[in-house]
């Protein structure tokens, strides 16, 4: 079932989490000459639109690896993603495990079991 699953986090909410990601580890937190304006452009085209929770998951890795801001690029689209998944009606250890999953698959670290195991998710679920 696709749903808006991206809507209520907008580009300024993005960028806010980013800066509180590194506010705590003191590092500096700001736009990137080369990936922001395309990220940032991407992820307003598509934030708000239905998709698929595993198209969701791509959107957030394809920013992630655009790297609008300085630091924490992945860190802040898996927490996006993460609060997403924790919202779903589903068991704690299937919402526990779909988080994990996701937040490797942002990140770029998934294996193509894991990427398997949540479109099996996803398919279980109808998201």
């Amino acid at each position: 079932m696709n749903r808006r699953w991206l809507a209520p986090y907008s580009w300024e909410f993005i960028t806010a989490q980013n800066a509180a990601l590194c506010a705590a580890k003191n590092a500096t937190h700001g736009p990137t000459r080369d990936g922001h304006e395309v990220a940032r452009k991407l992820w307003i085209e598509r934030q708000g639109a239905e998709m698929g929770l595993a198209d969701a998951v791509e959107l957030c890795r394809k920013c992630h690896q655009l790297a609008p801001f300085c630091f924490y690029n992945g860190n802040t689209f898996a927490a996006v993603i993460r609060d997403v998944i924790q919202q779903l009606p589903i068991q704690e250890v299937e919402r526990t495990t779909a988080r994990s999953l996701a937040g490797h698959m942002v990140a770029g670290v998934a294996s193509r079991e894991e990427e398997e195991a949540f479109r099996k998710f996803c398919g279980r679920h109808g998201i």
